[in-house]
């Protein structure tokens, strides 16, 4: 699991959100020529992301906001509306009975994006030459992690087409886990095994942005064409894609995916509106006038219950410090890692009017780190604590934690400062920009003063990745999907994603005094049980657990999750939607009926 900003376990089930440039005035970056020219004779999807990538390299990336659920594919998928584990590269594969190995056999005739062979020797080379590389910075090492020792799996060539995975113990999530990307060694191998003038990888700067296009080789059903910052991701079809129909026609059927860079949701439904947009994630703000335009406008809104996204507020619990400097003002730090300071923020937010009045009543009140569709979720009616709006209760809570106020109303610590911090989030998401600026006005209610800045992209990331110097973020999760140890690197102590109490990562400057709770410890062992865990009900004991600490001790304080919905052009043929998988899942399936 990974922020909304993030990315967690690439199984294939997310989707680019939607832009298109429709004339060269919208956008001065646009070219007619380019689209006039190309539409005429190739099918195109237009699409669109509120920021530009960060990376090409598959491995070393953290935005939910990218390519590679279109460039790459694992030895399994997912399917995205029942979830159930599928055949990719890998056409059939034989579990032990101790279910400690799977010996998979890839499908014949695999080739990459620039046709040489995908073979055996590649897939022992993505897992123990990069995930598994301690000189990788990688998240996906965190879901890869297995039992109380933190072993990883072994991989090995069997022969041609077959390759063996054993671990060290059980391991529940064990096949899940081979979706992984699988990546060419034929392309990547000498930047593992050369050093650059610092003794790290030369990966570690492979495949940025600014890569030439034809050397970033992939296997999935397209391949990056251009990219021009600040403006579009182009990709077309890899004519070396092993999928094809029964009939025998090679997939995908679409020839591009041109994916538009903008920086507001309201450009975005603006654009989508004026006819040029295949496809835009609908927003509750933007609902009820696009289901008037429906019929006129040729497109459908598909809903599929609420998403498996997250949204919420965490507070830097971070204790640490660098070079003798505190990551955060010890002030404020004993404020955040108070227990009833957090319970009383998360009683004083008004949920309900926040569904109501920015999610149009099309969201429900987000009660556990899991999603509702998961066989492992604790509902409120099961034992799951829940912060029903209550001013008195919060106030009732600080004061119980040495807080007092003045005259004035304004919230004071036992040491008479005043109570304010800065909350932070990702600009250009309207819909979050609200949810942050209704906080603010809930806190104030209680006395607290916050300063709510939404902030760039880029500054956000390096804020939460590398200084680590920020008070309060409002975010969300994404992609995590319906198996808990999808999210290991955010409840792991050592995960990447662990961001309310973030180690650094290989290469940052190290911190000292860096400590963990003992319920933050217990999580973390909790997930690692769960991991091992291969009696279902047993399993689901152990997340529930986890699931109450999580509650009860608020690292996230959640907010809402809203319902699933698409807007999709009548044009586009073969949708399957759901809330798991989204609008374009099947990308390889889907037709455009007017080319």
């Amino acid at each position: 699991m990974i922020f909304a900003i993030f990315r967690t376990v690439p199984l294939r089930r997310w989707f680019l959100g939607i832009l298109t440039c429709i004339s060269a005035i919208a956008f001065s970056g646009c070219n007619p020529a380019f689209f006039v020219s190309e539409a005429a004779q190739k099918s195109q999807l237009v699409t669109s992301s509120l920021s530009d990538p960060a990376t090409f390299n598959y491995a070393l990336s953290q935005e939910s906001s990218n390519i590679f659920p279109y460039t790459y594919e694992g030895l399994v998928a997912e399917n995205g509306v029942t979830g159930e584990i599928q055949p990719a590269l890998a056409e059939s594969w034989e579990i032990s009975e101790d279910q400690q190995r799977i010996v998979f056999t890839l499908r014949e005739g695999l080739k990459w994006s620039d046709g040489e062979p995908l073979t055996v020797d590649d897939v022992v080379f993505t897992y123990n030459d990069i995930y598994l590389n301690e000189d990788i910075p990688t998240d996906i090492r965190d879901i890869l992690r297995i039992g109380e020792t933190g072993g990883f799996p072994n991989v090995q060539k069997l022969d041609e087409r077959r390759v063996e995975f054993t671990t060290p113990e059980p391991f529940a999530p064990f096949l899940r886990t081979t979706g992984l990307a699988i990546l060419p060694a034929h392309a990547l191998r000498d930047t593992v095994n050369a050093k650059d003038q610092e003794g790290k990888p030369q990966f570690l700067t492979t495949w940025g942005v600014d890569t030439d296009p034809n050397k970033i080789i992939v296997n999935g059903p397209y391949q990056l064409e251009r990219y021009n910052t600040s403006q579009r991701v182009v990709l077309r079809r890899n004519p070396y894609y092993w999928r094809e129909s029964p009939q025998g026609k090679p997939q995908p059927y679409i020839d591009r995916i041109i994916s538009e860079i903008v920086e507001s949701t309201d450009t975005a439904f603006l654009q989508f509106r004026s006819g040029g947009l295949d496809a835009l994630g609908v927003s509750p703000e933007f609902f009820s006038l696009l289901k008037q335009e429906e019929d006129k406008n040729n497109f459908t809104i598909y809903t599929g219950g609420p998403t498996l996204s997250s949204s919420f507020i965490s507070f830097n619990l971070n204790k640490g410090s660098r070079n003798g400097k505190p990551l955060i003002d010890p002030v404020k730090s004993r404020w955040f890692n108070s227990l009833e300071f957090r319970q009383a923020v998360a009683y004083a937010i008004d949920r309900k009017t926040m569904i109501d009045n920015l999610y149009r009543g099309l969201g429900e009140p987000q009660y556990s780190n899991l999603p509702i569709q998961s066989p492992y979720y604790l509902s409120p009616e099961d034992g799951l604590t829940v912060y029903d709006y209550n001013l008195q209760k919060a106030k009732e809570l600080l004061l119980k934690a040495g807080f007092t106020y003045n005259n004035e109303g304004q919230l004071l610590d036992a040491e008479g400062n005043r109570v304010r911090f800065t909350l932070i989030t990702n600009a250009g998401n309207k819909l979050r920009e609200s949810m942050g600026a209704q906080i603010k006005r809930d806190l104030g209610k209680i006395g607290i003063q916050v300063d709510f800045t939404p902030i760039a992209f880029n500054t956000m990331v390096e804020k939460l990745t590398n200084t680590l110097d920020w008070e309060v973020h409002l975010l969300g999760f994404s992609g995590g999907g319906l198996e808990p140890n999808n999210s290991a690197n955010v409840w792991s102590m050592e995960g990447g994603l662990h961001s309310f109490n973030q180690k650094p990562t290989v290469g940052q400057p190290p911190i000292q005094g860096w400590e963990v709770a003992p319920w933050e410890q217990k999580i973390n062992d909790l997930y690692v049980q769960g991991a091992q865990e291969l009696d279902e009900e047993k399993r689901k004991a152990i997340y529930s657990e986890a699931q109450r600490l999580i509650k009860e001790n608020l690292p996230y304080i959640y907010l809402v999750n809203p319902l699933s919905m698409t807007a999709v052009r009548d044009r586009v043929e073969g949708i399957d939607y759901s809330a798991l998988g989204g609008a374009f899942w099947n990308i390889h399936e889907l037709k455009l009926v007017d080319d």
